[in-house]
């Protein structure tokens, strides 16, 4: 799985300090959208490969996390380029639409 799991320190480390280009999903295993969207993001994250970071947030193990990125509703998707939050969606939304997202985010068309 090309997927990756974060907590506070590999999130600080990885996306805001590293300032990787990424995408993260924030998530709840009791979550049905989130086990909806989990399998879309896996596939993405393979289609995507070497282009940008995929990640998932347990917002149970990590709440701090969430509350410092004011997450209200899950599943809620970040995107962030040089440590800074660019765009998000929140809900399970369609595997196509979220590779527009995806496309618009790292400028390609």
């Amino acid at each position: 799985m090309a997927v990756e799991l974060l907590d506070g320190n590999t999130f600080n480390s990885k996306i805001i300090e590293g300032k990787e280009t990424a995408i993260v999903d924030f998530y709840a295993d009791w979550c049905g959208p989130c086990k909806i969207l989990g399998p879309i993001f896996d596939s993405l994250s393979n289609e995507f490969k070497g282009k940008l970071g995929f990640y998932k947030i347990d917002i149970d193990k990590e709440n701090n996390l969430a509350a410092q990125h004011n997450i209200m509703s899950i599943p809620t998707v970040l995107f962030f380029k040089n440590g800074e939050k660019v765009d998000s969606f929140t809900g399970s939304i369609p595997k196509d639409k979220i590779a527009s997202f995806i496309k618009k985010n790292i400028g390609e068309n």
